[in-house]
């Protein structure tokens, strides 16, 4: 593995989301795939679910989502999504 993954997760309103991971659990349409450091190209789908971000010190942040698309290149992983906020904006 290299030593993570660039993560973007912007909505229409702003940008929720710009670090370096470890991993990722994104919800593709076709199931929930993890992504890390040197994963393959990918382009996909979003259904509504929770990306779980697990930082670099092995702490895991969820956002919401609602749909949108996933992007997986040599540079990170971009979601861009319908609506995301963070787990934490949710009572």
């Amino acid at each position: 593995m290299a030593d993570g993954v660039k993560i973007e997760i912007v909505s229409p309103e702003r940008l929720v989301l710009s670090e370096r991971a470890r991993s990722v659990v994104v919800p593709g349409t076709e199931g929930y795939f993890t992504v890390m450091g040197d994963h393959a190209p990918l382009m996909t789908t979003l259904k509504p679910g929770f990306i779980t971000v697990t930082d670099t010190g092995n702490v895991a942040h969820v956002f919401y989502v609602r749909g949108g698309f996933a992007d997986v290149s040599p540079d990170g992983l971009t979601i861009l999504a319908e609506e995301a906020r963070p787990l934490a904006d949710f009572n």
